[in-house]
C-alpha cells in the first residue's frame, strides 16, 4: 500500500467530522437561521449594548429592558439573504411590506421626468417589516434625487407627494425606465440611499434602507403588467411586481 495513501487514510479517520459535530452544527443553523444586520444599524446596537450594561449596573430589571429594546433593534436593521427569479422582464418588489396602492401617478418631478401618469405601485412597511431596500431590476441608475418635506403617517394617499423622499431613476438591461421612491413615514427621520448616478445594480441586491416605517413606490414604464394586488404582502428582491413590456412594444 501507498505510504501517501496510508497517511491520508490516517488522517481522515482521526479528524473530527464536521459535519457531525452538534456544536458545529448548531452554529451554521444559526448562521442560516438569522439574517445578518445592516452596517447602518452596528452603532445603534453598540449603543443599546452600552446602555443596557449601564442600566443592569442600576436595576437588573432595567438591564433587561434594555436588552429586549437591543435585540428589537438589531431585528430592526436584519438584511435577510434574498434569491430573485432568474427572469429579465419581471419588476421585483423594492421591500418588505403590504401593497397598500396600486393606482396611476406622476413620477417625482425631481427625476426631471414628463409629467405623464403612470402606473404605481405602493408598498407600505410597519415597523415589524424588513426595512432595506431592494433594486428591482438589474441595469444602471440613471439619477438619484432627495426631496425634503414632511413626516405623514405613510399609509395615506398624500405621502407620496408630501413626505420627505428619495428618488431613483433606473434604466434597465432592456432600456425600460423605472423610478423607485423611498418615503420617509410617520417616525422615519432618515432615508440611506447607497446608490449614485452611473452606478450598475443587479436585481435583489440591498441599495437603502430607511428608518422606522415607512412606504416604497414603484413606477412602472407604459404597458407593463401588474402581478400583485392591493393587500398582498410582498417579499423584497423576490416578489414580482409586474412584467415588463417586450422592448419597442
Amino acid at each position: 500500500m501507498d505510504t501517501n495513501h496510508r497517511d491520508t487514510a490516517s488522517m481522515s479517520s482521526t479528524a473530527p467530522d464536521k459535519a457531525s459535530n452538534p456544536i458545529t452544527h448548531a452554529l451554521n443553523l444559526a448562521r442560516e437561521t438569522l439574517p445578518p444586520m445592516h452596517p447602518a444599524g452596528r452603532p445603534f446596537v453598540a449603543g443599546g449594548v452600552a446602555a443596557t450594561l449601564l442600566l443592569r449596573r442600576a436595576w437588573k430589571p432595567l438591564g433587561a429592558v434594555g436588552a429586549l429594546a437591543t435585540l428589537a433593534t438589531a431585528a430592526f436593521f436584519r438584511e435577510p439573504k434574498r434569491v430573485p427569479p432568474e427572469r429579465d422582464d419581471l419588476v421585483l418588489a423594492a421591500a418588505d411590506g403590504i401593497v397598500s396602492l396600486i393606482e396611476e401617478a406622476t413620477p417625482p418631478a425631481e427625476l426631471g421626468l414628463p409629467a405623464e401618469p403612470r402606473m404605481r405601485v405602493s408598498v407600505f412597511l410597519s415597523v415589524f417589516d424588513v426595512h432595506v431596500q431592494r433594486v428591482p431590476a438589474t441595469g444602471v441608475v440613471e439619477r438619484v434625487a432627495y426631496r425634503p418635506g414632511k413626516f405623514l403617517s405613510a399609509d395615506l394617499d398624500k405621502a407620496s407627494d408630501d413626505n420627505e423622499r428619495n428618488s431613483v431613476l433606473l434604466r434597465t438591461e432592456a432600456g425600460h425606465e423605472l423610478v423607485v421612491v423611498q418615503i420617509a413615514g410617520l417616525v422615519a427621520r432618515r432615508i440611506l440611499c447607497q446608490v449614485a448616478d452611473g452606478e450598475k445594480v443587479r436585481a435583489g441586491d440591498t441599495y437603502g434602507l430607511i428608518r422606522f416605517g415607512s412606504r416604497v413606490d414603484i413606477y412602472l414604464p407604459p404597458g407593463s403588467e401588474v402581478l400583485v394586488r392591493k393587500g398582498q404582502r410582498t417579499i423584497g428582491g423576490e416578489t414580482p411586481l409586474a412584467s415588463l413590456p417586450e422592448r419597442g412594444a
